[in-house]
């Protein structure tokens, strides 16, 4: 059963019941109030005739009282303290004698006279003779039996036409809710047929829930779209870079081959190339994985870090390793709130990539602000023309690609350090002049934002 003949059943049958219910508590509660003002009225007409009754002074007087007031559709009759009736007067001829004298503790008695509801009342009177005896009135419900045969009628109608109402209804309601849902799932097969990424159209500007639903939808298939789509080009550079040092290492392979044991000079250039070709694949596929976790959902430990102490920490390896001048420049000692580890992962990218590229000292400056803390890696190199400048955090874009391959360069690591400074919610920015080098910029905030 789909979805909608689901939600058409069960709220036709929960609306029903409910209708039902409210409908019986209605007939119920105006049966109750009709008794009780039929009641109120026939024992204000019991105290007008035992009021008239007091001033007889023959049984004979009495029975002409009680007849020229008795009510139409009534009886009264007067038994003694031993249940033996005095007097029966009655304007329906068996109306009197329905059934036994009111012993109880209600207020009223309602008993069946011909198919007919009776409410009978009973009051003490002191007869003529000076006997205390009962009186009991009897009134046959007559225009209240009229009026909930006639209620019975209306609420049946009502029930029928609510019934109607609440089919239409919970059908409009079932294609409201439905509807989202079935252009939910033609956009799901279209796009698994047709192999795209196919969004929902309609009232995705709504506020409700359901217009929340589509634009969630359209949202992820964007998303998977631009993953799809970096990872498209991502594989499509990665085999075009990687065809580059493979070609190189086939080419003086089959080299040494053909000429490695009678030429030195030849085994040795080839095994050189071999080395440098081999170093920088191992380097490309190492940092094509670090950029595949960083795209991935990371945990983060951020905690107080003294900046100070983690530049000093990451330049002091670099020092004695390549031999160079990298100088820190600082005034105050900063703390920030962040992850140490991938701001050190960060920081060795940048110093490294100066160090490529240049030959003179490298200087990394660090500089307290007030809302967080601003590090500066600034080299002496060749600089990277204005022109360029956009493209240079983007996967394998490399300025000058000769130069790179003899400095080692992938292209991959200031995209490894743009997307680590965007998760770690510091921002990223580089500036160069041709001939006088190279300046980027790492500001790090005080404290973690929450939509970080």
């Amino acid at each position: 059963m789909k979805l909608k003949n689901k939600i058409h059943l069960f709220s036709t049958l929960l609306m029903f019941i409910i209708l039902i219910m409210a409908n019986v508590m209605i007939y119920f509660l105006f049966e109750r109030i009709s008794h009780n003002t039929e009641y109120h009225q026939l024992l204000s007409r019991s105290k007008e005739v035992t009021s008239a009754l007091s001033q007889m002074q023959t049984e004979e007087d009495a029975g002409i009282v009680l007849r020229a007031t008795i009510p139409a559709n009534s009886a009264v009759s007067v038994v003694n303290q031993e249940g033996k009736p005095l007097i029966n007067v009655q304007s329906v001829d068996g109306l009197g004698k329905i059934g036994d004298n009111i012993d109880s503790d209600d207020p009223f008695v309602l008993r069946d006279f011909k198919g007919i509801e009776a409410l009978s009342v009973s009051s003490p009177i002191i007869w003529p003779t000076g006997e205390v005896v009962s009186m009991e009135v009897t009134q046959l419900l007559t225009d209240v039996a009229e009026n909930l045969r006639m209620l019975k009628y209306v609420l049946i109608a009502v029930t029928a036409f609510g019934v109607i109402l609440i089919m239409l209804s919970s059908m409009t309601l079932g294609k409201i809710v439905t509807q989202p849902i079935e252009k939910l799932i033609k956009a799901m097969d279209a796009s698994r047929q047709s192999g795209t990424f196919e969004k929902m159209t309609g009232n995705i500007n709504g506020k409700d829930e359901l217009a929340q639903m589509e634009r969630t939808f359209n949202d992820m298939m964007e998303q998977l779209e631009s993953n799809y789509m970096k990872q498209e080009q991502f594989v499509s550079n990665a085999s075009h870079e990687l065809k580059t040092p493979l070609t190189v290492i086939e080419s003086y392979s089959r080299l040494l081959a053909r000429r490695g044991t009678d030429n030195p000079e030849v085994v040795e250039e080839a095994l050189t190339a071999i080395i440098s070709e081999t170093g920088r694949m191992k380097e490309m596929i190492t940092q094509m994985l670090d950029l595949a976790k960083s795209s991935e959902a990371q945990s983060f430990e951020f905690k107080e870090v003294n900046i100070n102490q983690l530049v000093e920490d990451v330049i002091k390896p670099l020092r004695k390793v390549y031999g160079r001048e990298i100088f820190i420049e600082a005034e105050d000692v900063s703390f920030v709130e962040t992850d140490e580890k991938f701001v050190k992962q960060l920081l060795f990218i940048l110093l490294d990539n100066a160090r490529k590229y240049s030959d003179r000292e490298i200087i990394a400056a660090i500089e307290n602000r007030e809302q967080g803390t601003e590090i500066t890696v600034k080299d002496y190199g060749k600089g990277i023309p204005q022109e360029n400048l956009p493209q240079i955090f983007d996967r394998f874009y490399r300025v000058e690609s000769d130069r790179s391959r003899k400095t080692g360069g992938t292209g991959l690591g200031l995209s490894i350090a743009k997307e680590i400074a965007e998760r770690l919610g510091a921002k990223l920015t580089i500036e160069s002049v041709v001939g006088m080098g190279t300046v980027i910029r790492v500001f790090i905030p005080k404290k973690r934002e929450d939509s970080q």
